[in-house]
């Protein structure tokens, strides 16, 4: 499910580095990758999220769990470095079940 889209200007290859040095200064646990896509996922008490363009040309903030904390945790950081745009309910991928 994604929870929020961040919001800027440039080609999301070159917010993967600016974008990963803020995530892993605010988290424990930081895994990432960029080849077509950039993906960074955080993990903390037994919750993954995923901050990832696999559905769009920006990054956006994804969850399995509809009632993640750490997804909202990582918005509220998030938002203090960045413009980003929250859903009001998440937005199921192309691949989730309703």
């Amino acid at each position: 499910m994604i929870f929020a889209e961040l919001q800027y200007d440039e080609h999301y290859e070159l917010m993967h580095k600016k974008l990963l040095s803020y995530i892993k200064s605010n988290f424990g646990f930081v895994r990432s990758g960029l080849q077509c896509d950039s993906w960074i996922w955080i993990q903390e008490d037994g919750e993954k999220v995923e901050i990832d363009t696999f559905s769009a040309m920006v990054h956006q903030v994804k969850s399995s769990n509809k009632e993640s904390k750490l997804a909202q945790k990582v918005i509220e950081i998030l938002k203090n470095k960045y413009e980003v745009k929250v859903f009001d309910k998440p937005i199921l991928e192309p691949h989730e079940d309703i």
